[in-house]
Formats: C-alpha cells, sequence, structure tokens
C-alpha cells in the first residue's frame, strides 16, 4: 500500500488519500485504522479528519453507516426513491444494506417508488450517507389511490400514501363521476414541478369511504396487489381441475406398494423415491392413502396445504409431512403459472383473502380436504428417540386424509384431556400424543443449537357484517400450533439439506447475521433494564439471544424485549445461495411446506420433482440456473408487499376499533420513546401515542443514548418496558393515529 501521509507538507494529500483507497489490497476501514495505516501522527489527526469530509463532500470518496471509507467503483447509483410527508427521502440500492438519505432539496420532483440515478455527497450524525437525485429514470406509481374531494369546477385527490406527499388536481371533465368522499384510483398525467402540484384524472371509483370494505380494498389497491384473476388464468384453473387426475374418482385403487397403516421403508440415509415426470403416471407414486393421518389448521382455514402422519415402530418415530402437489395443476409458463408469480403469496385480511392461486386450486382439488383422494409430494423422515433425523424419503404421493382438525381441537386433546373431544377422535388421540412427544424432542433440539423462539402476543380483529371492527381477539400459541411449526421446519431443513448437497439450481430462505452495530445497542438498551448480553467482536451467535429471551421470560418486559430483539434482526428473504437462517440457528433451510399460498413452495416442488424423475438435465439445470436469481427478487418483493397490506389493515382497523372506546382508561406498556412522545401497546396489542406535551408536572427531554424520557425539575422518568395508565383521548381511522394522555392517577 502506498506510504505514510504528511497532511501538513504535502500538496497532494488528497490524493494521496483517494490512491490509498482504491489500492487493489484495500477493503473499507474506519478513520482510526485508515490513519494508523496511512501513518497519520495525533497531532494531524483533526486535519486528516477534515481532508476526509471534504472528499465526501466532492463525491470522490464515500462512508457507510459503519463509519467505513470507500471509493465509488464509478458506476451510476441507481435504486428505488422511498418518499416522506415532511420532504425529504431515502433511496434503497440493491446489495446496499443502508439506504441513502435525500435532503428535501435534492430529490430532485422524485416521489414515492420512482427509480433515480443518485450522487453521492456527504454524510450526517449517525454515519448514514447523503446523496442527490441526479435524474429520474422510472415514474414507479402511476395510480394512486386517495380520497377525492371536490371543489366548484375541479376537484383533487388526497392520497392515502402519506410518503406521495402532494394532493393530485383534477381537472372536473377528468373526475370520471367521482364525488367528495369517494375512494378513487386517481392516473396520473403530469407529475408538476416546483410550485405545481400534480396532475391526473380518475381511473377507477372504487366505492365511498364509508362504504363497507372500501377502505380495505382501497389499502390492497394501494400496495398493488392484484385482486382479480386474469380471465386466462381462471380458465386454466378450472381445465386444471376438471381434469385433473388428482380427484377421488380418478386416482388408480392401489398407485405403488406400501404396506397398510405404516409408510414405505427409507432406503438409506438420504433415499429418495423416483417419481413420476409431472405427477401424471400415478403407478410410480406412493400410495399412502392408508396411512393414517390428519391436517390441523385454524378453524377458517380453506387451503389446507399440508398434512402429517405418524407412527412408532422398533422405538423409531416415523413422521410424514405430506404437502399439496400444486405443480401438478400449475404448469410453467402458463398464464396461471404467471399469475401465480406476479402475486407471489396470498393475501390474508380480516374480511378477506386475496389468494395465490384460484378457488377451484387453492380451496379445492389442491386442498388436503378429508376423506378425499389428493396428489402430495410426501418427505418421510425416520427420528430416533432423541429426536434426530436418522433416515427419510423424498417422493410424489397419492394420499386420503383421515380428518381436518383445528388447533383448538387438538390442544383441548392435549393440554386439557378434554373428554368430548378425546371421544370424539379416539382413534386419533394415541398418534397425537405421540406427536406431542415428538414436538417436544425436535424443539428440545432446536433450542440447543441457539435458535430463536419469539412468542409475541398475537391477536385476531373479528368485523362485523357492516365491516367494522367488533372484537380484537388475543391469540396465543398452544401446543397444537408448535407440533405443526416444528414438523413444517423440520421438512422445510430436510429438503433443504438435500438439495444443497446435489448442488442442484434452488430456492432458499435466508437469514442473515444482524449488524453489530444493532446488536450493540439492543446489549446496551437491556444492560440499563438489568439483562446481560455478550457482545463479542465476531458475529453474534443466536444463542445469545435466545439467552436474553429467556431471562426476560415472565417479566413486564418480556415483550417489549422480544420485539426490540426482533427489530434489530434483519429480515429474512428468499436467495439461490444456502447461507443459512439466524433466528432458526440452521445451516440448511428452505420453504417447501406451502405451495398454496408461496410461489417459493411451488417452484422448488418442480425443481424436486424433475430431479426425482431424472428430468433435471444440463438443459433444465440452466434454465433454472437463469430463473431463479428473478423469482427469489420477485418473491421477496411480494411478500414484503403483502407484509405491508395485511400491517395497515391492522392499523386502520385497530385505529376504527379504538374510535369505539374514548376516555376509556387502559393499563399499557411503553414500547417506544422518541423525541415527541412514548408509544404505548395496549394489553390488546393496539399502540398509540402520548405526546410529550401531554406528561403532567414538569418539562420533559428525551435522552436518546438512555432511551427514556425525564422531567428536569422533578426526575420522573418513563422508560421503555414501564406500565402506564393512559386514557384514549384520540383515534382517527384516516390518518390511523390513536393518540393517549395519562390517566388522572398519572399526574404527578
Amino acid at each position: 500500500m502506498a506510504g505514510s501521509l504528511n497532511v501538513r507538507l504535502d500538496e497532494n494529500r488528497k490524493e494521496k488519500i483517494v490512491a490509498f483507497l482504491k489500492e487493489p489490497s484495500y477493503v473499507p476501514m474506519k478513520e482510526k485504522e485508515l490513519a494508523c495505516l496511512m501513518q497519520v501522527s495525533a497531532e494531524d489527526r483533526p486535519e486528516f479528519r477534515r481532508l476526509l469530509q471534504e472528499l465526501i463532500l466532492e463525491g470522490r470518496i464515500q462512508i457507510n453507516r459503519r463509519g467505513r471509507y470507500s471509493v465509488p467503483d464509478g458506476k451510476p447509483v441507481i435504486g428505488t426513491f422511498i418518499g416522506h410527508p415532511r420532504g425529504f427521502g431515502f433511496v434503497e440500492v440493491e446489495g446496499r444494506k443502508d439506504d441513502l438519505y435525500i435532503p428535501p432539496a435534492k430529490t430532485k420532483g422524485a416521489f414515492h417508488q420512482d427509480t433515480v440515478e443518485v450522487r453521492l455527497l456527504g454524510g450526517f450524525p449517525g454515519g448514514r450517507q447523503e446523496a442527490e437525485v441526479v435524474r429520474i429514470l422510472a415514474r414507479g406509481m402511476t395510480g394512486v389511490v386517495g380520497t377525492y374531494q371536490q371543489n366548484k369546477s375541479f376537484g383533487f385527490v388526497i392520497p392515502d400514501n402519506s410518503r406521495f406527499g402532494r394532493d393530485i388536481f383534477v381537472p372536473g371533465e377528468k373526475a370520471g363521476g367521482a364525488v367528495s368522499g369517494s375512494k378513487v384510483i386517481v392516473e396520473i398525467t403530469d407529475y408538476g414541478g416546483p410550485g405545481k402540484s400534480p396532475e391526473g384524472r380518475v381511473a377507477e371509483i372504487l366505492g365511498h369511504a364509508n362504504d363497507p370494505g372500501v377502505d380495505i380494498l382501497s389499502i390492497v389497491k394501494s400496495c398493488g396487489i392484484p385482486d382479480a384473476f386474469p380471465p386466462e388464468a381462471l380458465s386454466e384453473a378450472e381445465r386444471a381441475a376438471a381434469g385433473s387426475g388428482g380427484g377421488a374418482s380418478s386416482v388408480p385403487e392401489r398407485a405403488a406398494a406400501a404396506s397398510e397403516g405404516e409408510a414405505p421403508a427409507a432406503g438409506g440415509t438420504a433415499s429418495v423415491s423416483s417419481g413420476a415426470s409431472a405427477g401424471e403416471d400415478l403407478s410410480s407414486r406412493l400410495d399412502l392413502r392408508e396411512l393414517l393421518m390428519v391436517t390441523i389448521d385454524g378453524e377458517d382455514a380453506k387451503d389446507l396445504d399440508d398434512a402429517v402422519s405418524l407412527y412408532r415402530k422398533d422405538g423409531q418415530y416415523h413422521l410424514g409431512v405430506h404437502i399439496a402437489d400444486v405443480s401438478h395443476y400449475v404448469k410453467e409458463g402458463s398464464a396461471l403459472d404467471a399469475e401465480a408469480l406476479r402475486r407471489g403469496t396470498s393475501v390474508y385480511l380480516p374480511d378477506r383473502v386475496i389468494p395465490m392461486l384460484p378457488h377451484v386450486l387453492s380451496n379445492g382439488v389442491c386442498s388436503l380436504n378429508a376423506g378425499e383422494d389428493r396428489l402430495a409430494l410426501s418427505c418421510l423422515m425416520t427420528l430416533n428417540g432423541r429426536g434426530e433425523v436418522t433416515d427419510y424419503t423424498i417422493a410424489p404421493s397419492v394420499i386420503r386424509v383421515k380428518e381436518r382438525m383445528t388447533y383448538t381441537c387438538v390442544a383441548a386433546i392435549l393440554e386439557k384431556d378434554d373428554p368430548e373431544e378425546a371421544i370424539r377422535y379416539e382413534s386419533l388421540v394415541p398418534m397425537l400424543r405421540d406427536m406431542a412427544r415428538l414436538s417436544g424432542l425436535i424443539r428440545e433440539r432446536r433450542h440447543r443449537r441457539g435458535a430463536v423462539d419469539f412468542d409475541f402476543p398475537e391477536s385476531r380483529i373479528r368485523l362485523d357484517e357492516n365491516g367494522r371492527p367488533a372484537e380484537i381477539l388475543p391469540q396465543q400459541r398452544n401446543t397444537a400450533t408448535r407440533l405443526i411449526e416444528d414438523f413444517m421446519l423440520l421438512a422445510n431443513e430436510t429438503v433443504a439439506q438435500h438439495f444443497y448437497w446435489l448442488q442442484t439450481p434452488f430456492l432458499y430462505r435466508t437469514h442473515e447475521t444482524p449488524e453489530q452495530d444493532k446488536m450493540r445497542a439492543l446489549a446496551a438498551f437491556v444492560h440499563g433494564l438489568g439483562y446481560s448480553m455478550k457482545i463479542g467482536q465476531e458475529e453474534i451467535h443466536p444463542k445469545e439471544l435466545q439467552k436474553l429471551l429467556e431471562q426476560a421470560e415472565g417479566t413486564p418486559e418480556e415483550n417489549l424485549i422480544g420485539r426490540l430483539t426482533l427489530r434489530s434482526m434483519k429480515r429474512a428473504h428468499y436467495t439461490t445461495r444456502c447461507e443459512g437462517h439466524f433466528g432458526l440457528a440452521s445451516r440448511f433451510y428452505c420453504h417447501f411446506t406451502s405451495p398454496i399460498r408461496r410461489y417459493p413452495d411451488l417452484q422448488i416442488h418442480r425443481i424436486i420433482k424433475e430431479q426425482l424423475s431424472g428430468r433435471l438435465d444440463e438443459e433444465r439445470t440452466a434454465h433454472y440456473e437463469s430463473i431463479l436469481e428473478d423469482v427469489a427478487k420477485q418473491t421477496s418483493r411480494t411478500e414484503r408487499r403483502a407484509d405491508e397490506a395485511e400491517r395497515e389493515v391492522r392499523k386502520l382497523k385497530m385505529t376504527e376499533y379504538m374510535e369505539q372506546h374514548i376516555s376509556e382508561v387502559y393499563e399499557g406498556i411503553i414500547s417506544g420513546i422518541t423525541s415527541w412522545g412514548l408509544y404505548v401497546e395496549l394489553p390488546n396489542t393496539v399502540e398509540g401515542l402520548l405526546h410529550v406535551s401531554a406528561l403532567p408536572g414538569d418539562f420533559f427531554e428525551y435522552d436518546e443514548a438512555a432511551c427514556e424520557m425525564r422531567g428536569t425539575k422533578t426526575g420522573v422518568c418513563y422508560r421503555m418496558g414501564g406500565r402506564i395508565r393512559v386514557k384514549v383521548r384520540f383515534a382517527d381511522r384516516f390518518t390511523r393515529s390513536i393518540d393517549f394522555i395519562p390517566a388522572d392517577d398519572e399526574a404527578g
């Protein structure tokens, strides 16, 4: 590398810094490391720091969020603009961990979701890279959902998404019959500019804002989720269901040899049974119709894509996880397949399900309905008394589910010995009890390796006939939900490991190791609550987070610490590389068990069946290598889109629910603290803001380092995880905001 830098005498000192950072052997490093390697003396460090800042402002070098310096690679920096109501924005750049900050004066008129080219600038406190928009490459939102407001000879649309930032002017002749209060989709015809509002025309009227269901439909449309199937896709689904070989009447009496009451013997440590080319040749499928199996799902579930079976023999557990063979009906390259990929996932909302596949498939021939013959892809695993998988078989199969069971009834049998349920399912009780025992063994093994198990209180919103929230019902995990979770995780790991070692193209579910700075911030925070957490120089092991959650178990701050831990971790996503799952402490993981509602599962089912049948030749391998990267990106994106819609609908309906409870008093937990106030979560999981100006008896200041709000005179302190009694002051479904004030006895 280059020699020392005399910052006082060398006229080309900036060039020396840039040249040093361009050295082939250079890796991004912090100022202290850089100064040490460049032999900058202690007295010259302030000047060195100034030079670095000047180079950043000139755009010749850059600094990331971790404070490490590097030279831009010279390629245009292109990303997606994320707007903010206050005028500034961020740009998400693929492959870059940290978003770029765009000041209000540097957006160049970019709107939310635009694709933009940016130029890197300096940084601002916190180390986030700053940039400016150079040009807008493509508009991201051509249609915007909002509420129409009529004026005399014109109107305007107030966007539902506050990130859009500006109202849209609509000339009177382009209102399309909308009236004040109409929920509409407005097509933007002119994006405006300085001093000029965007302009558009009403392309679709969704209904009036007060009509039942229109509020949720508006969120669906705003998120860009398709809610109607193209005619070609519907036609293909009807033909696939009507002409399939998967119905009860058309499956042969015996498709393959299998001993009655037990699964076929697995042949070898990694035995995989050969399957039919696309499931058409039923004689080459395993016939598991005599095997005792059940589905266990929620009461309202209609798309049943997984069944489980279990029997014991010679001290071994023989576990079967049987997944609907959706790939038999949804052919690659069809209109139905293209629409499934466009949707990526089913979306579950309080008043509707937006399925990935038409109902004739998702609730019909693909659903593993009890008493009906169905085509499946089975993962048959043999486990020893310690819960270790010693053998497995993956094979196309024909199955018949004995009973459609619910989490509630299974939990009643396993947890309460409910006599009524035990009599009703008498023939299944021994298998269910064995399942509970095996589930405990599997869970204990996963715990020993360090898997992080989040157990947050969840809730379900029940709507009345008018679409208004009638109840927020708590939903707790129980023995039955954990049992199915354990079996599905094990099948996903087994399939992922098998295909990893085959080195075939595949889609994996990846959860990366958290960033060290976020882990250090979490450790510092929980230390203030009296908890310990070891953070070394190397990457953190999930076992440390597991220990933290166990320390907090049963305490008032358990839920808070769990949520903060989750927020400190990265988001799982789909990749073509097997990079492991941090949260599960698993080296191999994929999504195999839900092909009715997730496209990645459907995609790997095709690969699995082609590999089993010997059709995964060089040509097909090259084909999958060419498409899987795009499939991973698309399905990760649609998963985020579905999560956003589900989150926004929950916020909307929870706000609407609290509108019915103005002035009521609750005891909540402080779930967040900012400079503008305290976020308080109620026992029903509703969260609202208690503004700092409403805190009584003192002037309160926010201490960011300690994450607390403290009175300057009285010393009264509000901390994360603390309990506080609040009164509901205000709830507004349109802004989806809930405001609290302290209950009367909080004063002082």
